[in-house]
Formats: structure tokens, sequence, C-alpha cells
């Protein structure tokens, strides 16, 4: 018990050094033709995926605290005030909805990729492993897209636009082409990676005794 607890430990310990260097460096992030795919959430699917929704909610708790430190200190951009309430871009100002936006999106990503991998898994009867683990990190994913995005729109629709320098009313298709730019792109990377990643490590590592008793079908 202690000796799994302990190997739960270090992999977790492993996924947040993982999540502080795609949050801090430029590794963080990968150009896919004109669009840029962030990895961020990455590691908080994975945590979710690999050592469940506690896990899952506490790295993206990381990633969100990690998320606030860049927008606050490292590089506050015109848009820094959706995601803290210390950055002030002339008359627009962050609040408390920031935080919002900054941490839950984050945090229900890593609740998503658990119980989303548990389900499938279950529904599937632990047979057509790709599909679990991709699916998972699509719907992970994309929650932190439409979180944000979504939380962005409500609470800071007007300000938003206004640091665009675009209308209010051409918000929505700018958040629209966002979401087809950077949400999918990385929903897709998400997908590859869940896969390629969580399923090895869960039947060859953490010696998931029900992979290791259902034959993969091809």
């Amino acid at each position: 018990m202690k000796r799994n607890a302990l190997i739960k430990m270090v992999q977790f310990s492993i996924l947040l050094a993982l999540e502080v260097i795609m949050c801090f460096t430029p590794l963080g992030s990968i150009p896919i033709g004109p669009m840029v795919a962030t990895l961020a959430m990455i590691p908080v699917i994975l945590t979710g995926i690999l050592l469940g929704v506690g896990a899952g909610a506490a790295m993206g708790f990381f990633a969100g605290l990690f998320s606030f430190i860049v927008w606050t200190f490292i590089s506050p951009g015109p848009t820094a005030f959706v995601f803290t309430p210390f950055v002030s871009i002339g008359d627009i100002h962050g609040n408390g909805w920031s935080l919002v936006i900054c941490f839950i999106p984050r945090i229900l990503t890593g609740v998503v990729a658990a119980v989303s991998a548990k389900g499938f898994a279950k529904l599937l009867h632990y047979k057509f492993s790709i599909f679990t683990y991709s699916l998972s990190g699509i719907l992970a994913s994309l929650t932190n897209t439409f979180l944000v995005l979504g939380g962005i729109y409500l609470f800071f629709g007007q300000s938003y636009a206004s640091a665009l320098g675009i209308a209010y009313e051409a918000l929505l298709g700018a958040i629209g082409l966002t979401i087809l730019t950077n949400g999918i792109p990385e929903a897709v990377v998400a997908a590859i990676t869940s896969y390629a990643i969580a399923y090895p490590i869960r039947k060859y590592v953490m010696k998931d005794p029900n992979l290791r008793q259902i034959k993969e079908k091809k």
C-alpha cells in the first residue's frame, strides 16, 4: 500500500515537473502551420487519466497557479486581465472572475480526463484502449477550451473585445475562430499523447490488471 502511494507520488511529481516546463518555457507551445497549440494541459490530462480525479484536479490547480503567475508577473499582455485581477490595461481591470477563468477550467480538465477515462474503459469493457484514451484527451482538452473562452465571453465580453480592438458584435466570431485554430489542434494533440503515453504506462508500468488480461483488438 505504501509502495503504491510512493509510486503515485513520484508519478505526480514527474508530471508536475513537466507542467512547470510547459508553462514557463517555449517548449509548451508547438506551431502547427500558421497555428500554435499549447501543451500546458497535457500533464493535467495525463495526471487525470493515470492517477484519478483527485490528482487530476490538483494538477489542474497547479496549472492554473502557473498560468496566474505568468499572466501577472512574467508576461502580462493586453488580455492578461481575464486571468488575473492584478493587471489593468487602461480602464480595463481584472476581477474575481479572472481567478475563476484561470483556475476552474484547468481543475475541471483534470477531473474530466479522469472521469471520462474510467467511464469509457468500463463502457468498452477495457477493450479498444485507443478510443478510451484518445476520447478522454479530446474531451478534457475541449473542456478547458470552452470553459476559458466561454468565461471570457460571459464575464469580460465587452472589455475583451476592446482589448482585441474589435467590435463586441464580432467577438463571438473571433472566439469561434480561436476554437478552430487553437482548440481543435490542441484537442488532436491531447488525443495522440493521451493514448501514446497513458496506455503503455498503465499497462506496463502501473500493470493495470484489466489491461493485462484483455487482448487488444487491432
